[in-house]
């Protein structure tokens, strides 16, 4: 682990929600493919356990997780997977959210909650100016949970991507540029 993610969780974390270990990257990817299927995109949900593995203990990791399970022994039923990111305007280090997931029969539980406020906690406590992630438009409980902690949407703001042959034509200039 990288001294990013190496240190305990800060007080007062849910104590269901721990860091991801080794024997829990089988279940991420399960639930990471509930996720996907929730979202509408099952088909995209293509990352395997090695590549899981391989981001998460690499010897300098940039991506981060947390489960959430509802007693420190049960299954995972719930993660989080993170990465740092950076502003410019504030000078320090920012934490995205990439995905937040629990299972189903285990929502309303809190544990999704937890999830969030355990980020916050890690934000606060190294001294990071936000907590970011992306919401699908017709996700109204999520969104309706999102605004109930205080997030606000950057309505002013579009998230780009650039992937699959679009990203391979501009890599080599071969972009749709005018």
């Amino acid at each position: 682990m990288s001294h990013h993610d190496s240190a305990q969780l800060p007080h007062g974390t849910d104590p269901r929600v721990r860091q991801v270990a080794d024997q829990d990257l089988d279940a991420i990817i399960t639930l990471v493919r509930g996720l996907a299927i929730y979202e509408k995109a099952e088909h995209e949900a293509l990352m395997t356990t090695e590549q899981l593995r391989a981001a998460l203990f690499a010897d300098d990791p940039a991506v981060f997780g947390l489960v959430a399970s509802e007693s420190p022994n049960d299954h995972v039923v719930g993660f989080a997977l993170y990465f740092l990111n950076f502003s410019t305007w504030r000078g320090v280090h920012g934490i995205y959210l990439e995905d937040l997931f629990v299972e189903e029969a285990h929502r309303g539980t809190g544990l999704g909650k937890a999830l969030l406020q355990t980020l916050a906690k890690i934000a606060e406590d190294r001294g990071y100016a936000r907590v970011e992630w992306s919401v699908l438009k017709w996700n109204t409980p999520s969104i309706d949970f999102y605004r109930s902690i205080g997030a606000v949407a950057m309505t002013d703001w579009d998230t780009m991507r650039l992937t699959d042959q679009a990203l391979t034509d501009f890599a080599a200039d071969r972009g749709q540029l005018p």
